[in-house]
């Protein structure tokens, strides 16, 4: 349930992409526990429903856009009905994001390796891209925040292309703060470590227990430890943060990722 309403961003339109599930849930509630309109946005509809439920019951407001972020004609729908329905776009959290099949190079194929480019990178710099074009014409501050990983300058075997797409990420969004600096418009990245996701789930409840005893702070982290940095960084408190990619894991890669 949505409680003691923080407002530090109230009435602030906000988009959250992957918000039916883990740290994009996780997000959207936190975001809306903070005063703004959640767009919730992903390629799965039902997941969708059921966040934007959680955050109705607690008398929070959301938007339901099922849309496919590697499709620029569905990141312009998406732009286009927050747009409808709440006249402004002020945070964009790019949170959807894929795993995808992995594995050792020589054996990935190469519609893998392509799909996790279009979801992980090519679906934030479209979404980025159209935001960015609400937000420059609106006139007001605006913050965007994208999830990359501690992968991005780190790796373990079978992350080639898993790694490459969020280093772009990283190199992503320091021309972009050149870019709209002057427009009073900040964007940075969180690097989560390991997150209790659905997506390390998928690897097994066995594999939590190591990974665990390898960060600092002796556990891994939850969805609402990076929900609660999105909405940090998108308020005033994150003023002068810009271009920077943030790592949030616990102490985990400390001692180095193997």
């Amino acid at each position: 349930m949505i409680t003691n309403k923080s407002e530090r961003l109230l009435n602030k339109v906000t988009i959250v992409t992957g918000a039916g599930t883990g740290i994009g849930e996780a997000a959207a509630l936190a975001f809306a526990r903070a005063g703004a309109k959640v767009v919730l946005v992903g390629r799965r509809e039902a997941p969708l429903r059921l966040t934007a439920e959680r955050i109705g019951r607690a008398g929070g407001e959301a938007l339901v856009v099922p849309a496919d972020m590697s499709h620029p004609e569905e990141v312009d729908m998406v732009i286009a009905r927050a747009m409808e329905n709440f006249g402004r776009v002020d945070n964009l959290f790019n949170n959807a994001g894929i795993q995808g099949t992995g594995g050792n190079i020589v054996d990935m194929a190469v519609e893998s390796f392509d799909e996790l480019i279009a979801i992980n990178l090519k679906g934030p710099w479209l979404m980025t891209r159209a935001a960015l074009r609400v937000m420059i014409a609106s006139g007001a501050p605006a913050s965007i925040v994208n999830t990359s990983s501690f992968l991005s300058t780190a790796a373990t075997s079978g992350t080639s292309a898993y790694s490459a797409s969020k280093a772009g990420l990283d190199a992503m969004i320091r021309a972009i703060a050149l870019e709209v600096g002057s427009h009073g418009i900040r964007i940075n990245n969180i690097n989560p470590g390991v997150i209790d996701t659905p997506m390390l789930r998928a690897h097994g409840d066995a594999v939590i227990p190591p990974l665990a005893a390898r960060a600092a702070l002796g556990r891994i982290g939850t969805p609402d430890d990076i929900a609660d940095v999105a909405v940090w960084l998108c308020t005033d408190e994150a003023r002068f943060i810009t271009g920077q990619s943030i790592l949030v894991d616990g102490g985990f890669t400390i001692p180095g990722p193997r």
